[in-house]
Parts: C-alpha cells; structure tokens; sequence
C-alpha cells in the first residue's frame, strides 16, 4: 500500500509540473489518504503483535 501511496505522489508531482492542477490535486489527496491508512494498518500491526506477546520486527 505504501508503494501506492508513493505512485500517487509521483503522478502529482508530474502532473503539478506539467501545468495539470485538477489531476495533480486528485493523486495527492490519494497519496496522502493511502499513506494514513498504511500508517493506521502498520499501528494496529505493531499493537496485536505486541499484545500475542511478541517483540516486533520492523
């Protein structure tokens, strides 16, 4: 998820570049909202291995 968070990033920053102001607003606020949601998912990860009584691996 993290990888498509970055591509979204990309695609933004390229269509910014190239003068595209919808596109490159639509892919960043796509990149950010799948960005927070992989950080959510990597909280809730660390937590239930924690809890099962495990050291984590990051």
């Amino acid at each position: 998820m993290l990888r498509w968070a970055l591509i979204f990033l990309i695609v933004a920053l390229i269509a910014a570049a190239l003068g595209f102001g919808g596109i490159a607003g639509a892919a960043a606020g796509i990149a950010k909202v799948l960005f927070f949601v992989f950080v959510v998912l990597l909280v809730i990860s660390l937590l239930v291995h924690l809890v099962r009584g495990g050291s984590p691996r990051i």
